[in-house]
C-alpha cells in the first residue's frame, strides 16, 4: 500500500468522524470487501451557508450579511454511472452524516452527484431549496493514489461549476480547475477544496462569495429540472449561467451621462472617442428612457419604476404617513457636523419621493450574497451621501485647456489659463443616484460603504482644502481606482461623474486672476460640454481596462456607456413597460403588487403613479465587455429602456425566475404574456396597438422582426428608420 501523501493525511484527521469512516475502509479493504472496488472515494459535502443583511439605520443593532463554511448532512451521495446528476435506482450511493462525510466505494468508476433535499440540513439549518452538487471523474482521478487508498473529495458548489464548464466546452478538468481559481484569485488546491480547511482568510473569502452565487445558480437549475422547464440537471445547470439568454458577468460597470439624445452623440464631433468606443463595442439603437427630468430615470434604473416621480425633488418631499422617513438621522444642517448641508427638512409636496417597501436592484443584490457600489465624482470630502454637494469659494481650480484637435473639427482649443474656477455647488446631486428614493437602500447596513467617490475631477487636487467640510482622515477622492487595483468594486457598480463631466451642465463662473467676476468656464455648457464628457469618459474606460480585473480573461466583466434620459418626440417617447396611456385625461393608472395566492392586483398605495413612467426619448446604449473572444460590433435594433435594463440585470446576476413574474421587481414584470394575463388591472396598455413595442423584455437580441416591419426610429435619430429584421440575432452580451 502506497502512503497517504501529508495533504491528504490532514484531511483524513479534520474529523473525529472522517477518522473513523477511513479507519472503516482501511478495515474493509483488509477483509477483501473494498479492496474488489474500482473506485472508492471518502470526502465531504460541503459549501456555504449565507445570512442575508438585515436592513437598519443603525448597523450596530444589526448584522451584516454573514457567510460562513458549511457542511451538509443528510444528502444522497452517489456514483453518477449515467452522469445526469441524479442518483438512479442501481447506483451506489451513501448518507452524509452529521460533520458531511461519506465514504462510498463502486465496482464501476464514475462522476459524483449529491442530492440536496429538504430533508438536508446545511450547517445545521434546514435546505429550502433542492439542489444538486456534482463532481467531475477526473477530479476523482486526479487525486486517485491507488485503489486501495480512497480519494479524498470535497463535493461543493466549486467543484459542481468545474463540471458545468466542462460540459460547456470550456476545456479538461485541469484547464477549467487552473480558470476557476485564476478566476477567484486562489489556488488550484484551494478552489475545489473544503471551505472549512482554507487557511488563508482572503482565499476563504472568495470561495465562501463564489459558493453562495453558485449554491443560488444550481439550486434555480434544480427548480426549472424538477418542473420541467429544460430535460435535465445538466442542461439546466447551464441554463442558470444563461438566463433569459443573459449571461452571467462577474462585474458590470455602468456610466451615466446626462440629457443628450442619440442624434446628439452619435457620429458628433464634439465626441469622437464615445463614438469610438460604441464602434469597438456593441451598440443597441433604439433604447428610451423613462421619464424626465434626470431623477425618475435614475429611480427606474434602481428598481424599474418612478413611482410617479417627475421632479428632480430631494428625496424626502411627500414623505409623510406610510412613506414617512425612517432614516435614524435627517441629514439637516443642524445635525453636528452639517453646517454646510443643503439638505431642507420637511418637504412638503403631493407627490411622494421616498419609496418604502419596494424591491430594487442593491437590496437584492445583497439579500443574494452579492456587492454593489456607487461611485459619485466632486463630492465634499466627508459629507453626507444623502446631501448634494455645496460650493466652496475657498477652493479653486484653473479652467480646462484642451490641447488641439480635442473639439473635433470644429475647434482646436477653448479655455482660459488664468480663468480661477471656486468650487461650485450641486456637482454632486443625490438626484444622480440610481437607489436614493428607496428607504431600504439609504436604510441598509451597507449604504455608507456601498457609496464611494470617483477621481478625475477638476477640483480632485484642492478638495481636501475644503472649508466646509472637514475631511475625514485619509480620505481618499478616487476610490475607484484604489479599488479597481485591489479588486474591490461591486457586482454592480454605477459610475456618476459630476455635472460638468456628464454632459448636464451647470454654470460654472470665476475670476481671471483673482480679478473680475461672473466669467464663464469654458466647458460645463454647450457643445464644449459634450466633448468635456467625452473626455471623461474615455478615462473611466481607459482606466477600467488597464486594471487586473479586465485584463483577467477569467473574469467576465463589461462596460456599459448610457444616458440617463434623450429628448421627447411627438407621437410617442418610450417604450417597453412605460405608460402609453396618451388621452389628454391620463386613465388611472396603478402599480401591480402579487397576492398571497399568486394573483396580481392594483396597489393604491402611490399618490400621483399615472402621471410616472412618461419616457423622453432615445439615448445612446453600448457595451463593451472584456471577453477576447466575445462578438464585436454587433446592433441590437429591438425597443428596450430601462425596465429592459433592469429585468437585463436581474438575469445577468440571478436575481429573478422567468416563471415566476412576481419575482421581476416592479415594471420589469410588464412582459407581453404578463400584461394580457393582467390586462384588466393595466388600463394603461388596454389601447396598444403595438404590444411588443409596449412590453418588456430582456436585452437579449431574441426578437427577430418580420420582413417588411418599418422599425418605429426616433426623428432624433439621422437617416431613414430600418425595415425588417437585424443583420444578425448575436446577443450582445454574449461571451464568445
Amino acid at each position: 500500500m502506497k502512503k497517504i501523501p501529508c495533504a491528504s493525511a490532514r484531511n483524513v484527521f479534520r474529523s473525529s468522524a472522517l477518522s473513523a469512516a477511513v479507519a472503516s475502509a482501511l478495515l474493509l479493504s483488509y477483509s477483501g470487501i473494498a479492496s474488489s472496488a474500482t473506485m472508492t472515494v471518502k470526502g465531504v459535502v460541503a459549501g456555504s451557508y449565507f445570512m442575508p443583511p438585515v436592513n437598519s439605520d443603525n448597523p450596530s443593532s444589526a448584522h451584516a450579511s454573514s457567510t460562513m463554511a458549511s457542511v451538509y448532512q443528510s444528502v444522497k451521495v452517489c456514483v453518477d454511472l449515467n452522469d445526469n446528476a441524479a442518483c438512479d435506482s442501481g447506483e451506489p450511493f451513501v448518507m452524509t452524516k452529521s460533520d458531511g462525510s461519506f465514504l462510498l466505494a463502486s465496482k464501476t468508476s464514475g462522476p459524483l452527484a449529491a442530492e440536496i433535499s429538504t430533508a438536508s440540513t446545511n450547517g445545521g439549518h434546514v435546505v429550502t431549496q433542492r439542489n444538486v452538487f456534482r463532481v467531475a471523474a477526473d477530479q476523482i482521478a486526479a487525486v486517485t493514489t491507488s485503489p486501495l487508498v480512497p480519494a479524498n473529495i470535497a463535493v461543493t458548489p466549486l467543484s459542481t461549476e468545474a463540471v458545468r464548464m466542462m460540459e460547456d466546452g470550456e476545456g479538461n478538468f485541469y484547464t477549467v480547475r487552473q480558470n476557476l481559481a485564476s478566476r477567484l484569485g486562489v489556488t488550484t488546491d484551494q478552489v475545489l477544496s473544503d471551505p472549512n480547511t482554507i487557511a488563508d482568510p482572503v482565499a476563504k473569502s472568495a470561495v465562501l462569495e463564489e459558493s453562495v452565487i453558485l449554491t443560488n445558480r444550481f439550486g434555480f437549475a434544480a427548480k426549472m429540472a424538477d418542473r420541467g422547464d429544460v430535460a435535465s440537471v445538466p442542461a439546466a445547470q447551464q441554463t442558470a449561467m444563461n438566463i433569459e439568454g443573459i449571461p452571467r458577468y462577474d462585474n458590470i460597470f455602468i456610466i451615466m451621462l446626462e440629457n443628450k439624445a442619440t442624434s446628439s452623440i452619435k457620429g458628433s464631433v464634439y465626441a469622437p472617442k464615445i463614438n469610438g468606443w460604441l464602434n469597438a463595442g456593441n451598440q443597441f439603437v433604439s433604447y428610451f428612457a423613462t421619464g424626465n427630468p434626470s431623477e425618475p430615470n435614475y429611480t427606474a434604473l434602481g428598481g424599474a419604476d418612478d413611482f410617479g416621480i417627475t421632479d428632480d425633488n430631494q428625496w424626502n418631499c411627500g414623505a409623510t404617513g406610510a412613506n414617512a422617513l425612517q432614516d435614524l438621522v435627517i441629514p439637516t444642517n443642524s445635525v453636528p457636523g452639517l453646517g454646510s448641508s443643503p439638505f431642507t427638512n420637511p418637504c412638503n409636496q403631493a407627490t411622494n419621493h421616498n419609496i418604502v417597501g419596494k424591491s430594487n436592484l442593491f437590496n437584492a443584490l445583497t439579500s443574494n450574497g452579492m456587492t454593489w457600489r456607487t461611485y459619485s465624482e466632486s463630492m465634499n470630502p466627508g459629507q453626507d451621501f444623502r446631501t448634494d454637494s455645496v460650493g466652496d469659494p475657498g477652493v479653486y481650480a484653473l479652467d480646462n485647456v484642451y490641447p488641439p484637435g480635442t473639439l473635433g473639427n470644429n475647434a482646436s482649443q477653448i479655455g482660459n489659463p488664468a480663468l480661477q474656477l471656486p468650487l461650485p455647488a450641486s456637482l454632486y446631486k443625490t438626484k444622480h443616484h440610481p437607489g436614493m428614493a428607496y428607504q431600504n437602500v439609504r436604510s441598509a447596513v451597507e449604504f455608507s460603504t456601498s457609496n464611494r467617490t470617483l477621481g478625475g475631477g477638476q477640483w480632485d487636487a484642492v478638495l481636501l482644502s475644503s472649508t466646509k467640510y472637514t475631511p475625514p482622515a485619509n480620505y481618499n477622492i478616487d476610490q475607484f481606482s484604489s479599488d479597481l487595483q485591489s479588486g474591490d468594486v461591486g457586482h454592480l457598480n454605477f459610475l456618476v461623474p459630476d455635472q460638468c463631466d456628464d454632459m448636464h451642465g451647470i454654470t460654472l463662473q470665476g475670476k481671471v486672476n483673482g480679478v473680475g467676476s461672473n466669467v464663464t468656464a469654458s466647458d460645463c455648457t454647450g457643445s464644449a460640454n459634450i466633448t468635456r464628457g467625452d473626455n471623461y469618459t474615455d478615462n473611466v474606460i481607459k482606466k477600467i481596462q488597464a486594471s487586473p480585473l479586465w485584463n483577467n480573461p477569467n473574469k467576465r466583466v463589461a462596460i456599459v456607456i448610457m444616458f440617463d434620459e434623450g429628448t421627447a418626440t411627438a407621437g410617442f417617447n418610450s417604450c417597453c413597460g412605460w405608460n402609453s396611456d396618451k388621452a389628454s385625461t391620463p386613465v388611472v393608472v396603478n402599480p401591480l403588487k402579487q397576492n398571497p395566492d399568486g394573483s396580481f392586483s392594483p396597489d393604491t398605495s402611490i399618490v400621483g403613479y399615472q402621471s410616472g413612467n412618461r419616457g423622453h426619448g432615445e439615448s445612446v446604449f453600448g457595451v463593451l465587455t472584456n471577453q477576447p473572444n466575445a462578438p464585436k460590433g454587433i446592433v441590437d435594433s429591438d425597443y428596450y429602456s430601462h425596465f429592459s435594463f433592469v429585468r437585463t440585470l436581474q438575469d445577468m446576476f440571478g436575481l429573478s425566475d422567468p416563471a415566476a413574474p412576481g419575482s421581476y421587481m416592479n415594471r420589469s414584470k410588464y412582459t407581453e404574456s404578463f400584461i394580457a394575463a393582467n390586462i384588466l388591472n393595466l388600463p394603461e396598455f388596454q389601447g396598444s396597438a403595438d404590444t411588443h413595442f409596449d412590453s418588456v423584455r430582456p436585452m437579449n437580441h431574441a426578437y427577430v422582426f418580420p420582413a417588411g416591419t418599418t422599425h418605429k426610429q426616433s426623428t432624433d435619430v439621422t437617416g431613414s428608420p430600418q425595415v425588417g429584421p437585424d443583420a444578425t440575432q448575436t446577443n450582445l452580451w454574449s461571451l464568445k
